[in-house]
């Protein structure tokens, strides 16, 4: 199949297996961003599953509306619309664990797929060879708190030769196709991540995140690693990545000036951009 292969309804659907993700399936040859046009869906009253995928953003955004590179025909640009949380979680345990849980089942589908191994950098960014292949940003709104609205927008770098991405990003930037070394399958792929979303999100609601946060944590390079956690409105700190806690926090041990004084104490981050600064 050529890297160029355009996306297909008909082709996404022939392989999809799903009880309810992508059986409402918009595909839209550009969009500003697949998670505004979705969250616009959810407000109108789209049901849940509903899935709108893009061939190319021209103002596709990561966390912190970060500009996310989106070249036309060669990547996935999709955002899917989730209702409810089941009755096994709070509804700060449900919004917390989704972000991780979307990436483990993205990197699950790619596995599957692809045959391609990637690495989880907390909370949502999927790795090869410390360089990013793709992200995850959910957005939620909560109209009562049984029923949150949670708009699940994933970004892959599938099909990107390694000298087509900017300059600036060459560095820190892969694809799977480079992590393969062959073409992938776009519309395969598509149907494979919403079956392994599904799983995973069902999972979650019926049993909570005891096998997942197993899951996530084999797959998590930040685990073990000395990091840099910057906040947006506090002093970054730098220590070790210890654990997950149960609500999916990163347990971070910081570092003492003095080598001989009593182990700090474990600090939650909820909300911050880690950087890897070492190895384990």
């Amino acid at each position: 199949m050529s890297s160029s292969a355009p996306l297909s309804l008909d082709r996404i659907r022939s392989t999809l297996v799903t009880e309810s993700l992508g059986h409402t399936l918009y595909l839209h040859q550009n969009l500003p961003s697949t998670n505004t046009e979705a969250a616009a869906l959810a407000r109108a009253g789209a049901p849940h599953g509903t899935v709108v995928i893009a061939e190319r953003q021209s103002s596709g955004y990561g966390r912190h509306r970060r500009t996310w590179f989106s070249p036309p025909g060669l990547n996935i640009y999709c955002s899917i619309i989730v209702r409810g949380m089941g009755e096994n979680l709070s509804l700060s345990q449900w919004l917390s664990w989704v972000p991780l849980v979307s990436a483990l089942a993205v990197s699950e589908a790619i596995q599957q797929t692809a045959a391609v191994s990637l690495s989880l950098k907390w909370p949502n960014d999927l790795l090869f060879q410390e360089r990013k292949v793709g992200g995850i940003l959910c957005e939620s709104s909560v109209a009562t708190t049984n029923d949150p609205v949670v708009v699940i927008g994933i970004g892959l770098n599938v099909n990107v030769p390694p000298l087509s991405f900017p300059e600036e990003l060459q560095p820190i930037a892969a694809s799977l196709m480079e992590a393969s070394r062959q073409p992938i399958d776009r519309n395969r792929l598509i149907a494979q991540l919403l079956l392994e979303l599904e799983q995973c999100l069902g999972e979650l609601q019926s049993s909570g995140p005891i096998r997942l946060r197993q899951a996530y944590t084999v797959r998590c390079a930040t685990l073990g690693r000395q990091i840099r956690v910057l906040f947006t409105n506090d002093h970054p700190i730098v220590g070790i990545a210890e654990a997950l806690s149960a609500d999916g926090a990163l347990q971070v041990r910081t570092v003492s000036a003095h080598p001989r004084s009593q182990p700090m104490p474990l600090v939650d981050v909820r909300a911050a951009d880690v950087i890897h600064l070492t190895g384990c």
